[in-house]
């Protein structure tokens, strides 16, 4: 199997300790990995949280991946660490998590791998490095493969959450929801989900207001926007696209087995039920992009770093819904 690319995130943050607990208890081969990251700070946290110093071979280029058996790390641009304050936004946190990203993704773009797996980044941190058109993962990835449409899938056990839109504030949210571009996030959430094996998907769209909109008494983006595109999807057989639903029983239908993924409307609608449903073995990952990227379901958290108490189990479960997907499936947990 060829390689994936695991980014460590912000050194800040929890990254480097969920990355090296997820080595530590590797239930797979760790010679299918490449590291991105800082191998001086990596062995720094091991030390000061007793965690095992991985078996790593340090290479200088991708193309130097081929000699290489074993687990492999690299750094593209090594970075001063006396400029990095655990727990705490930095422009050298910012500055190095992007760095790591974006060799990840041009390395994926080069064929020297074949997915890429993110440890978190911290919003703060990349803007004090200057990045102020990237939000988040997802618009990187954008702005480097070029891709017109993107959207984020979230996954736990038991439902899977592909989100209209994600880094939005809420009223931004709201006036993205527009006939058209539901239609092409759920022509892309479809094709997506064909391709990973299931042949005929059903996608539930969440209705946008209070109780579906009551007919129009609480809202008109039901009638105006969101109806209108599930029936111009359905139309002809073109997809099983059902709904709007309202917001507060559509995550129990999806549990229940009644629809293969719902379409939620903006970041909180999606993330809060992923979420209370299993936390823990969340996972996203992101449509649109011609390779695989996962990624934790969690951020930086800050206030945890340097306890040793980070959980790693979302970045074992990234990985592995990784390694499906490359072999056209998705994990059902």
């Amino acid at each position: 199997m060829s390689r994936l690319a695991v980014t460590m995130g912000d050194p800040a943050g929890v990254g480097p300790e969920v990355l090296l607990k997820t080595l530590a208890s590797s239930p797979y081969q760790t010679d299918e990995l490449l590291i991105v990251g800082s191998k001086a700070w990596l062995e720094r946290t091991a030390i000061e949280l007793g965690l095992p110093i991985p078996r790593w071979t340090e290479v200088r280029s991708f193309e130097a991946l081929s000699s290489v058996s074993s687990l492999a790390i690299y750094d593209p641009s090594p970075i001063d660490l006396e400029q990095i304050q655990p727990g705490h936004a930095t422009e050298a946190g910012g500055r190095a998590s992007v760095q790591y990203f974006e060799s990840a993704v041009k390395g994926c773009m080069g064929g020297a791998f074949s997915g890429v797996v993110t440890c978190p980044i911290n919003k703060v941190s990349v803007q004090l490095a200057g990045h102020v058109q990237d939000i988040g993962h997802q618009e990187i990835l954008a702005r480097l493969t070029g891709a017109r449409l993107t959207a984020t899938l979230l996954m736990t056990r038991g439902l899977k959450v592909v989100h209209l839109s994600t880094h939005l504030s809420l009223a931004e949210a709201v006036r993205y929801v527009k006939k058209d571009i539901i239609v092409s996030k759920s022509e892309l959430a479809l094709s997506a989900f064909k391709a990973w094996g299931y042949s005929s998907p059903i996608l539930a769209v969440a209705a946008l207001n209070p109780h579906g909109g009551e007919g129009g008494l609480i809202g008109q983006e039901e009638i105006e926007e969101i109806g209108p595109a599930i029936e111009a999807l359905s139309r002809e057989g073109r997809a099983d696209v059902r709904g709007p639903f309202p917001a507060d029983s559509i995550f129990n239908r999806a549990i229940a087995g009644e629809f293969d993924a719902v379409l939620a409307l903006y970041h909180d609608q999606g993330h809060i039920p992923i979420k209370v449903k299993d936390f823990e073995h969340s996972v996203t990952a992101t449509l649109g992009i011609p390779f695989v990227r996962t990624s934790v379901d969690h951020g930086t958290a800050f206030d945890l770093v340097g306890k040793g108490i980070a959980d790693p189990t979302s970045l074992r479960e990234a990985i592995r819904a990784a390694r499906l997907m490359l072999n056209q499936r998705l994990p059902d947990f």
